[in-house]
């Protein structure tokens, strides 16, 4: 099976649709995969269920999606540095489910592992909590939290070979091997490509049984927010 697509929109040929749930891997704007996030702008897909940890800035990442009104729904934990999502929100424009990020990321593991639900501390007596339900264990309480799947997974890595085993750098790694388990599709896109047998198996970080789609892409390297002092 050949998993290796010329380019960001012929990999995602035949894959959105409106009112389609995807994850967008990243941390602010450290390893997002910005060529497929573009190529589903240029989709016209809408009404979109995004997950994701944030959404880029307002030029970037999926704040380019927001631009356009695509993004029905975020499901994340942090919106501080795009004015489009706040603005989007606060003016009842943008439907948003708040997590805590670990909470976040527990939801995503807990999909790809096909668990539907679990229990944590986190949020108890928080707007968090409300409507969800709660279960003392060893006289503590905790509320479910339910997993999460999509229909498309984006992901960025590093390297990849053939078969599509992934390597991610540093950072850049954060939700994204969640979510590459999670979706019922995963599209990948890489820096690399590299032939089968060229990864050192005892460092892959995702196994290519989950990836189903891989390109290879130019990518910027943007600083979010650079902050500088005095010498």
């Amino acid at each position: 099976m050949n998993k290796i697509y010329p380019d960001a929109k012929a990999a995602l040929e035949g894959l959105t649709f409106d009112g389609m749930t995807v994850m967008a891997g990243g941390f602010g704007l450290c390893g997002i995969p910005e060529n497929l996030i573009v190529a589903l702008r240029d989709s016209g897909a809408k009404d979109i269920t995004a997950i994701s940890n944030n959404a880029g800035v307002d030029d970037f990442g999926l704040g380019l999606l927001l631009q356009t009104r695509q993004i029905k729904k975020m499901v994340s934990s942090y919106v501080g540095e795009n004015a489009t999502f706040e603005k989007q929100y606060l003016n009842g424009e943008l439907e948003l489910e708040f997590n805590p990020q670990g909470t976040l990321a527990e939801r995503i593991r807990a999909g790809g592992a096909g668990i539907p639900g679990f229990y944590t501390k986190t949020g108890v007596g928080t707007l968090i909590a409300e409507g969800k339900e709660h279960k003392d264990f060893n006289g503590e309480t905790y509320i479910m939290e339910t997993g999460l799947v999509a229909d498309v997974s984006l992901v960025k890595a590093w390297k990849a070979d053939k078969e599509g085993n992934l390597i991610y750098r540093k950072t850049a790694r954060n939700f994204n091997p969640m979510m590459a388990t999670a979706g019922k599709t995963c599209v990948v896109e890489v820096e690399e490509l590299v032939e089968i047998g060229e990864l050192d198996p005892d460092n892959i970080h995702t196994a290519g049984i989950f990836v189903d789609r891989i390109i290879v892409g130019s990518h910027e390297k943007l600083i979010e927010k650079r902050t500088t002092r005095a010498a």
